[in-house]
């Protein structure tokens, strides 16, 4: 007969040395075999009952209730089916624990900062290191980049989608505009430039219409800055450029 020493069968069922001598101790699982040494040797049936054990364990079954089990003081076949009732009950509750770790998880990374290649992923070209470099050389030291910083700095990916969203459905307001033949000091154009103040000073820093008609000068100016407006319109740039100044003119009359 094939006989397993108690080292053999602890390292066989990832077991300890010392729980098999416990097992022994209770009567639990008792070697059915002696080496001429004393030594505790497990017989084939041994493993057998030890492979039940192991499972009624893993179920956290305490050592009495395994013990009547595989005395057939019980009927196995209901217990066992009221164990998997209550596996698969906690295996449920895990699940939801799993899915509020995720949604936890999404939400503090949702939170955090944007990065830098977040913000080329949502600008594309109209996002470049040499021109974010060569805005803080400029204004640096100005009230209005400062405040821009403090307030941006906090934004998130989402919120840098809302920004651009806003930034977009203002542009496309101005294009309707041009197309549609309105001139710019018609009310859409006018309206839509206001709006464009209202985005900058609601998301960046504080923006009065004289401050607004500056920038509208740089649209014109700066060959980028026409760039961009070129390419979703020609002659959109000079076509926002004088909305604004028509804009400020209207508020400054309302003044």
């Amino acid at each position: 007969m094939t006989t397993w020493t108690v080292g053999q069968v602890a390292d066989l069922f990832g077991v300890t040395v010392r729980t098999l001598h416990h097992y022994d101790e209770i009567g639990l699982l008792v070697p059915s075999e002696r080496s001429r040494a004393g030594y505790r040797l497990y017989t084939g049936g041994d493993l057998t009952r030890l492979q039940q054990v192991v499972v009624y364990r893993r179920l956290e079954l305490p050592l009495d209730e395994i013990a009547t089990l595989l005395e057939g003081g019980e009927d196995a076949a209901g217990h066992l089916r009221r164990q998997r009732e209550t596996v698969m009950q906690r295996l449920g509750e895990l699940t939801e624990l799993v899915a509020a770790i995720d949604r936890a998880l999404e939400r503090e990374m949702s939170e955090q900062p944007a990065t830098t290649e977040d913000l080329k992923e949502l600008f594309g070209d109209g996002f470049e290191d040499e021109y974010q470099q060569e805005a803080q050389e400029r204004w640096g030291e100005t009230d209005a980049w400062k405040q821009s910083r403090s307030r941006t700095e906090r934004y998130t990916k989402a919120d840098w989608a809302q920004v651009k969203a806003e930034a977009d459905a203002i542009n496309a307001a101005f294009v309707a505009a041009q197309t549609s033949g309105e001139p710019a000091t018609s009310g859409p154009a006018m309206d839509a430039a206001e709006q464009h103040r209202l985005h900058i000073r609601d998301r960046f820093y504080d923006l009065d219409h004289t401050f607004h008609r500056g920038l509208a000068d740089m649209y014109v100016a700066d060959p980028r800055f026409t760039k961009t407006y070129e390419e979703l319109a020609p002659g959109l740039a000079a076509y926002v450029h004088d909305a604004i100044h028509a804009n400020a003119d209207r508020h400054a009359a309302a003044d």
